[in-house]
């Protein structure tokens, strides 16, 4: 078993830790099926900062504690104190949306582990990453619609370059809610697996990616980053271009070439 350890943040509603190359981020609210409140945003953040600061991590995983749920939205019991009036609701979308900002445009690959519900800002939540596997139980909805919510641009965007326009209207305008089996179909989940396997394979996804040359791998997510900017003139491809030079620059390039040959299994350092 790997060695586990765990960082301390101002809330024990998100749990953050690293086991080998892989930073975990746990959604720890589970009798509210792990609704967020703001404090548990600010938490996530710290979580991610950290991570990003850490060269040994190489992969980050989200997932909900409990069993029955990844994140199920915004907790309601929160509303009358963290979205009371225009200035609590202005200050709530802002946090937010930093958080959502920060893990879709995240450096290192991220992963939605999803066992359960995924509801809402659940849902929002796992378009901001890159992979999301789930269980055969798990559930997906954005019921805005059925509360009078309104969804900014950024939320609408992710989903629908998660499912497409069509599928991401019905979803939105029905506020229906649709299987595990479909999200796979839709293209919302890359993989569909029994909840006893999740976890397992998650890792074993996760330890897949850690084991790849890091610089290639960064420079795959932050041209994929761009690639989906609506204005085309946002795109930052100067930087796609240097990244990618720095991989052939690199000395993992030479250990990939050396490895090849030698038939064994590379060891990248991301230098």
């Amino acid at each position: 078993m790997p060695k586990v350890q765990k960082l301390n943040l101002s809330t024990n509603k998100i749990l953050a830790q690293i086991s080998n190359n892989v930073g975990h981020i746990i959604f720890n609210n589970p009798e509210r099926h792990n609704a967020v409140s703001l404090e548990m945003w600010d938490a996530v953040e710290e979580a991610l900062i950290a991570f990003s600061n850490d060269e040994n991590i190489r992969v980050i995983i989200l997932s909900g504690a409990g069993g029955k749920s990844f994140v199920s939205g915004a907790d309601i019991s929160k509303f009358d104190s963290e979205r009371g009036s225009k200035e609590a609701v202005d200050h709530y979308n802002a946090r937010i949306k930093v958080v959502y900002n920060l893990i879709e445009n995240f450096a290192k690959p991220t992963i939605s582990m999803i066992n359960g519900y995924c509801i809402g800002g659940g849902l929002n939540l796992a378009c901001c990453t890159d992979l999301r596997i789930v269980s055969k139980k798990s559930q997906f909805a954005m019921p805005a619609a059925k509360l009078a919510l309104g969804y900014p641009f950024e939320a609408v965007n992710r989903l629908i370059n998660a499912v497409g326009l069509a599928e991401a209207k019905l979803l939105m305008f029905t506020a229906k809610r649709i299987d595990a089996e479909t999200a796979f179909r839709l293209g919302f989940a890359q993989e569909v697996v029994a909840e006893e396997a999740l976890e397992h394979r998650v890792m074993e996804v996760a330890e897949m990616i850690a084991g790849n040359a890091p610089l290639t791998v960064a420079a795959m997510k932050f041209i994929s980053v761009q690639a989906i900017k609506a204005d085309p003139e946002s795109r930052d491809l100067k930087t796609c271009d240097e990244m990618v030079e720095a991989c052939f620059a690199s000395n993992d390039y030479k250990e990939g070439r050396n490895a090849f040959m030698q038939k064994r299994k590379p060891n990248f350092i991301g230098k």
